[in-house]
């Protein structure tokens, strides 16, 4: 059932709408996080039987308090909802689809914990590139100001070219300092993806120190042995403001020097690709060959230099 059809089987129902609360994954296609859901769950104060195979009814005590009104019924809060579908034992892929939206709408929240206690100085750190087959992995490391505000700042990755470039400069006009690290495909060869992207992001943290103090460090993903206190986030680029600002950063940095690798070899298409094994990106390589600046580990590559030798064509 998509929206409509929940609406249309709701207002068939002998029962007031001040009684019940909407809940389970009919609650979600309300609320816009769910397109289809098969089973309508009510939660209401009274005892009540549905005549409707595909009404669920639970007789559980609530607040309304806890939900906000759509389309005239009384819906579930996003985050009142999950604890209510915790209990009920719901799909652990969708419940962590549902955590993720909840965290990702207070992207504040890490900051504020931290600021709480009187740290001011709080730096957001994120890479960009660990999947391409060429160039190199780079980091930022952002540390922005008690007041900072950006409307529509989240994850690079979920921003279009033209925002991200928007918010770049905003967040260079306004942040107290900015680092930025790399790790080359040499030293990616070297070293494995994994290590190397602690590198650059302990190159972009030591570089950010130059320009401003940091007392805490909010990382995406990511642990890192450092002396200041660390605070490693799983999707942290969606749920923390100053991480989602380092991963703007990061991501046009990195774009700008696939575009300038792009003017000096533009049969790789890397202004469009990013470095990133295309179709078209391998062909070209199986083709022109590879360049110093692929790594030579990542797999298309290391089957190219298997096949034809580590010749490179600059």
């Amino acid at each position: 059932m998509n929206k409509k059809e929940i609406l249309n089987k709701l207002s068939l129902i002998d029962l007031d709408k001040n009684k019940f609360i909407i809940g389970g994954e009919s609650a979600l296609v309300l609320l816009g996080y769910k397109r289809n859901t098969s089973i309508i769950t009510l939660y209401v104060a009274e005892n009540y039987e549905s005549k409707d195979k595909y009404i669920i009814i639970e007789n559980k005590y609530y607040d309304l308090d806890k939900t906000v009104e759509k389309d005239g019924y009384f819906v579930y809060k996003l985050d009142e909802l999950y604890k209510v579908m915790l209990e009920s034992n719901y799909d652990k892929k969708l419940m962590k689809k549902i955590k993720l939206i909840i965290d990702s709408s207070d992207n504040y929240k890490y900051e504020r914990e931290l600021k709480d206690t009187g740290i001011k100085y709080i730096a957001g750190v994120d890479e960009v590139g660990r999947g391409p087959l060429v160039g190199p992995v780079v980091t930022a490391c952002v540390v922005l100001p008690e007041k900072f505000y950006l409307d529509g700042l989240t994850d690079s990755k979920k921003l279009s070219e033209k925002k991200r470039n928007y918010y770049y400069e905003e967040i260079k006009k306004q942040a107290l300092g900015i680092g930025i690290g790399e790790c080359s495909a040499e030293e990616i060869d070297k070293y494995n993806i994994y290590e190397a992207t602690k590198i650059a992001m302990k190159r972009a943290i030591n570089n950010c120190l130059k320009e401003c103090k940091i007392e805490h460090i909010l990382i995406d993903a990511m642990k890192l042995d450092l002396d200041i206190p660390t605070t490693s986030i799983i999707k942290g680029d969606l749920k923390s403001i100053t991480i989602s600002a380092a991963s703007v950063i990061a991501k046009v940095t990195r774009d700008k020097l696939m575009r300038e690798l792009d003017i000096k070899y533009p049969m790789y298409d890397f202004k469009k690709n990013v470095g990133y094994p295309t179709k078209e990106h391998i062909a070209a390589i199986n083709k022109y060959g590879i360049l110093k600046e692929h790594r030579k580990t990542f797999g298309p590559v290391k089957e190219y230099i298997l096949e034809h030798g580590n010749n490179t064509i600059n």
